[in-house]
């Protein structure tokens, strides 16, 4: 509205300004007299002025009429287009204003604007590599796809603009789930320009979906090659793509090719669980214990996991819970502190009947951090020194809705997976599994909590009193059953806790 009213005052006075230097040229004295030829010619003001415009036009007549010569005589010595591009300097002037408006109308999200701006910049400019893209990159943003792939098979055309019509007809495969196409664009696309990060980022996760394991290793080199992945980066992935090779070659039978991928990718990434895991497996089934304890044993130092805890034992599995525990004393030696330490050396105690020490070994790992794992693992603590069976159900209702603790878990959508593997279930991204703890949600898990005190009684009242005593007589009784056993390839397993409710007759 104030810029409105701005423009209606700049205009006025414009207009009165204009009025009165007329007024005052018209009301002036003759500037002198002219005699030409004898004839006299009286110069007034106005005369002046219209005299100065005629000498402007004529000056601005005379540098094109100039032009025009100067394109002649090239034009006569070779230059075939001197005299084109003599009378299209208007039209290219027009054609780059209209293209930069569709450039700034990209810039401002107006995708239509931005296809008119580049179809009338292309009526004036004969160079439809720059026209298509933006008429491409605006057919997108309004989601017309009939327009856009028309505009990228044009581009794919020119040898100029092939790599960019390939990348976005790989885009749009992409987004219609058709990954086969999708994939062999994206290697026609890496061809063209082997050093492009975003194709060789998208070609990996194409060729870990198709399960090309050596194409992918391949691609991730040449990324690797041309600066676009860091060491690090590289060591993680390519261990990882080494790895999944080792189980295809495993399931297909080759156990030589297995072992050497495995190996490789555990050498590559001593935290790769799964890696370390399946090479001191494969080692145990060798012969190799030595090998296999080495591998375990500079995983663990990365981080305790409850997989490595299960391929240790695997190594001896028919060893007493006495000598086990006594072999695990390495391992347990290191990450003190660590919540997996704690309920690996409560499940060894356990195992060997020391429910004293297990106690010790957990602490307060239930009530600082409660998964379901460490709350049964009290229940069975509880269970093993002889606690009521109240006690024991109340630590098992806890654990009904506690966390299930860490598990392997899509840092990309959150999908939570049973096993490790390279690519996710649900979003197909490529190396994104985390072990991490999986947050629960409060509202789902509301009614369960509110109802447990009135099935099992409250944690807290640690004895009955003599009519409750009466009561669990005469009525129905629940019967807790904590089984220790003793599972030589599990250790994390090496606690079953079994509850049955039985009526008596």
């Amino acid at each position: 509205m104030l810029w409105s009213l701005l423009k209606i005052i700049l205009f006025i006075m414009i207009v009165v300004g204009l009025t009165l230097g007329v007024t005052a040229l018209f009301e002036m004295d003759n500037l002198g007299t002219l005699i030409v030829l004898g004839t006299e010619y009286i110069i007034t003001p106005v005369k002046a002025v219209i005299g100065a415009l005629v000498l402007l036009l004529a000056v601005w007549i005379l540098f094109k009429v100039v032009g025009f010569l100067v394109a002649t005589l090239r034009f006569l010595n070779g230059d075939e287009t001197a005299v084109s591009r003599y009378f299209d300097r208007r039209s290219e002037r027009k054609g780059f204003e209209a293209l930069g408006d569709g450039m700034m109308a990209l810039a401002a999200g107006e995708g239509r604007l931005a296809i008119r701006k580049a179809e009338r910049a292309g009526k004036y400019l004969n160079r439809p590599e720059l026209t298509n893209l933006v008429k491409a990159q605006g057919a997108e943003m309004v989601g017309d796809k009939a327009l856009a792939t028309e505009t990228f098979k044009a581009l794919v055309q020119d040898d100029r603009t092939r790599f960019v019509g390939v990348r976005g007809l790989m885009k749009q495969r992409l987004e219609e789930g058709d990954t086969d196409t999708a994939l062999k664009l994206g290697e026609k696309a890496l061809a063209l320009r082997p050093k492009n990060a975003e194709v060789q980022t998208t070609l990996i996760s194409l060729q870990s979906k198709h399960e090309d394991w050596q194409g992918a290793r391949g691609t991730l080199a040449q990324a690797l090659k041309s600066g676009n992945v860091p060491r690090d980066l590289h060591r993680r992935r390519d261990a990882v793509l080494a790895l999944a090779h080792a189980r295809e070659a495993m399931a297909d039978g080759q156990v030589v090719t297995a072992t050497r991928d495995v190996a490789e990718a555990s050498r590559l990434a001593p935290g790769l669980v799964p890696a370390s895991v399946m090479s001191a497996r494969l080692a145990t089934e060798a012969g190799n214990k030595r090998q296999a304890v080495k591998t375990i044993r500079k995983a663990w130092d990365q981080a305790p996991h409850p997989d490595l805890a299960a391929a240790f034992a695997d190594i001896e599995p028919d060893e007493t819970p006495a000598l086990r525990l006594r072999r695990f004393r390495p391992l347990l030696g290191k990450h003190r502190g660590h919540p997996e330490t704690k309920m690996l050396e409560a499940e060894l105690q356990i195992a060997a009947e020391d429910f004293p020490e297990a106690r010790k070994a957990l602490g307060n790992l239930a009530e600082t951090s409660p998964t379901a794992r460490s709350l049964t693992l009290m229940a069975a603590i509880e269970r093993g020194e002889g606690a009521e069976d109240r006690v024991v159900r109340g630590w098992l209702a806890r654990a009904v809705t506690a966390s299930r603790g860490n598990q392997w878990v899509c840092g990309n959508c959150g999908h939570v997976h049973e096993d490790w593997r390279p690519v996710c279930a649900n979003c197909d991204s490529f190396d994104t599994l985390e072990w991490s703890e999986v947050r629960q949600s409060e509202a789902a898990l509301a009614g369960p909590t509110q109802m447990l005190p009135l099935i099992v009684g409250a944690l807290e009242d640690q004895r009955d009193t003599p009519e409750d005593a009466d009561v669990v007589q005469d009525g129905p009784v629940d019967e807790v059953d904590v089984t220790v056993v003793d599972e030589g390839s599990s250790p994390s397993a090496a606690v079953e806790v079994e509850v049955a409710e039985e009526s008596r007759n």
